[in-house]
């Protein structure tokens, strides 16, 4: 449960963000979870999707907004990002393809940094400060490969990828995806560990499967591995 500030808006908005940081959650699950009534959920839930903070998705059931990417874009201006900057830059000159930076936030990672390969052509759903679920592609597989089993175990329910993939990828030291997202692109993802080696960002680099080739962790994953450690260096 988040600590309480006294505030009741702010505290019930707060119990609201804990438990979509988990995943999407319908009106009655999120009624059921905080237990607040439907209708304190329902008022907070539109007054929070109207300033972008909460959104929907095809099926109605709410999830974190766009804003809150944004903010953590803003918010992550810290020492891995000041060095991701250079990092993305050099492997986008160096391959040819988008360099990317993710950071997990609960049931979703946000974009939080990135260099756009020259005319990969990129779908505007991997930009800047977007969120995106933890259930596809090979930055989600990073980011959960080495979290307790417990919550492997959860988080993969739904994924198009289960604890085999997971196990390779924390053997190999890298992830990989092909048409996750937009047909006929592929990716490459690495961690990045902080203090103690915890895994604190996902490092990606995706294009074309023309440029990425249908290996793409197999082509890139050393060079990937090296930029890695180099970001992570800045943390410890």
């Amino acid at each position: 449960m988040p600590p309480d500030s006294g505030v009741g808006v702010l505290d019930k908005t707060s119990l609201l963000f804990a438990v979509l940081a988990r995943g999407p959650a319908s009106l009655r699950a999120l009624s059921e979870a905080t237990g607040l009534s439907r209708a304190t959920v329902y008022r907070l839930a539109l007054a929070l999707e109207r300033l972008r903070l909460l959104s929907r998705d095809a099926g109605g059931r709410f999830l974190l907004g766009p804003r809150l990417g944004e903010l953590a874009v803003e918010s992550c201006r810290d020492r891995l990002l000041q060095g991701a900057e250079h990092e993305l830059a050099d492997l986008r000159v160096r391959t040819g393809a988008s360099a990317r930076l993710y950071r997990r936030h609960g049931g979703q990672r946000i974009c939080v940094a990135t260099a756009e390969g020259p005319g990969t052509g990129r779908p505007a759903r991997s930009a800047e400060g977007v969120a995106l679920p933890m259930k596809a592609g090979a930055g989600a597989q990073v980011l959960l490969a080495w979290e307790e089993p417990e919550e492997i175990t959860r988080s993969i329910r739904g994924a198009g990828f289960g604890a085999v993939t997971l196990t390779r990828v924390r053997q190999q030291g890298w992830a990989q995806s092909l048409g996750v997202g937009e047909l006929g692109f592929g990716a490459a993802a690495v961690p990045v560990r902080g203090v103690a080696g915890r895994v604190v960002a996902a490092l990606v680099l995706d294009g074309p499967i023309t440029l990425m080739s249908r290996s793409p962790g197999r082509r890139y994953g050393g060079l990937l591995i090296d930029a890695a450690a180099r970001l992570g260096a800045v943390l410890t």
